[in-house]
């Protein structure tokens, strides 16, 4: 099996995937948690189905981002001030994708129960996965527009021995 050459974004691809598809699975999480919030307050059948759909979508869709993250995070080569945040990414990352499902799965079993409903303790829950996100949006700009790993600059100056 022959692996492709890496570019000068050092990807075996031409740009980077994890954005792309992180942005998805952020859009459709966001969009379930106004739905339920919305739903709640208009007691809206419709709001929480629309809100059940996204989250089953984010929860498949999310361990796509986490496996090109993990992919390109291992072709960054990051320097050492990058590291930390690059850590803390991934541990949140993988602990996202966890509670997502965890929530999906118990969101699955309050629409099967009841479908008109949902408990204030679940927007709650909710509201801290939101938290979370919003936290790896952080250490996903710092990664991006502060650290650059995956921009040719970077990636030329760590082959040449600069940002060691």
């Amino acid at each position: 099996m022959n692996i492709p050459a890496l570019n000068d974004e050092n990807l075996p691809y031409p740009d980077t995937m994890h954005p792309v598809v992180v942005h998805f699975v952020i859009a459709m999480v966001f969009f379930a948690y106004f739905c339920d919030v919305a739903g709640y307050l208009k007691r809206s059948y419709h709001l929480f189905e629309v809100s059940w759909w996204n989250m089953l979508v984010a929860s498949v869709a999310v361990f796509v981002a986490v496996i090109f993250g993990q992919l390109e995070a291992s072709l960054a080569e990051p320097y050492p001030s990058a590291v930390p945040t690059l850590a803390w990414h991934t541990i949140n990352g993988w602990s996202i994708s966890v509670i997502l499902v965890a929530i999906t799965a118990w969101r699955g079993i309050l629409r099967v129960r009841n479908p008109l409903k949902i408990p204030v303790v679940y927007l709650g829950v909710m509201t801290v996965l939101m938290s979370l996100i919003c936290l790896q949006i952080y250490l996903g700009d710092l990664i991006d527009w502060v650290y650059s790993l995956h921009t040719v600059p970077v990636v030329r100056a760590t082959r040449e021995g600069l940002l060691k």
